[in-house]
């Protein structure tokens, strides 16, 4: 289970770790199962748990007043999951993710987070994982605020090819930001050109 993650920390490091960092990261993750459709956080919790996913897919949303689902994050194999505001500023999270599919998971907690940043790779990777995630928010703001539908759909099957494969339509359309029947029509209108 550590392998993946090992891999994926080098493939961001300048260095890679060696055997004592190795080591230290195995002993401040924790392996976690999180069975389909069980949560691994609720609105009103703190966050006390970063994961990164090693098998499996999961989903960040919120409910509002009418009870409607609004997902914010898809998250599969090698990504990252939790609400970092609430891990980082220990409040309450207006957020609920939870498993989409059986979901391996490696934790750390916010106590243990003094180790994780101590080792250079790890740093460095957080660092850069920073910086992409904050590209991506402004890309996927943008894309909200200015371009149509069909082209905002395009490059999500572009990019995130997986999402449309592993996540249900009303998922994908609550993520895009509009109803089912909205994406559905601009998939139908895609697959005939």
């Amino acid at each position: 289970m550590y392998e993946k993650l090992i891999s994926y920390i080098n493939a961001y490091a300048t260095k890679p770790l060696d055997e004592e960092e190795v080591k230290v990261i195995k002993d401040i993750f924790v392996p976690k199962k999180i069975r389909k459709k069980q949560y691994f956080l609720q609105e009103g919790e703190v966050c006390k748990y970063m994961g990164f996913i090693v098998k499996g897919a999961m989903r960040m949303y919120s409910v509002d007043d009418k009870g409607m689902e609004h997902v914010l994050s898809l998250y599969v194999e090698d990504w990252w999951a939790g609400d970092r505001e609430s891990f980082v500023m220990l409040t309450p999270t207006v957020y609920n993710i939870d498993a989409w599919e059986d979901t391996d998971i490696l934790t750390i907690t916010q106590a243990r987070l003094a180790e994780f940043n101590s080792i250079p790779a790890l740093h460095e990777m957080s660092r850069k994982l920073d910086e992409k995630h904050a590209f991506a928010n402004m890309k996927r703001l943008n894309a909200s605020n200015s371009l149509p539908l069909e082209q905002r759909y395009a490059d999500l099957a572009e990019r995130y090819p997986d999402f449309l494969q592993r996540f249900p339509q009303h998922i994908i359309a609550s993520y895009l930001g509009v109803a089912k029947e909205t994406l559905s029509r601009v998939r139908s209108q895609t697959s005939k050109k």
